[in-house]
């Protein structure tokens, strides 16, 4: 990779970069800090976070489903027995 490669891919030379990373690592440390928030911690709740939205997708689709069979047991009966009167006014 060129200079000029490395430069566009971090956005300025590499030394402007590292300064940049290093003081904002600093302020968003601080911040944390000061709220009592560990790392770990955000990393847990991030992952429990992704776990609820997974269990709450796959409960909205267990609800879907009900619904679906609630619907069928009225709408199947009847287009079934609506087919069965056609067939025998064609016939």
């Amino acid at each position: 990779m060129s200079d000029t490669g490395l430069r566009r891919f971090l956005g300025g030379s590499p030394v402007q970069v590292l300064l940049r990373l290093v003081f904002l690592s600093f302020v968003v440390g601080i911040i944390l800090a000061a709220l009592n928030l560990d790392p770990l911690d955000l990393v847990t709740m991030a992952v429990q976070f992704v776990e609820r939205l997974w269990n709450m997708g796959f409960q909205a689709l267990g609800r879907l489903g009900n619904y679906l069979l609630i619907g069928a047991i009225v709408v199947v009966p009847i287009w079934l027995l609506t087919r069965l009167l056609a067939m025998g006014r064609s016939r």
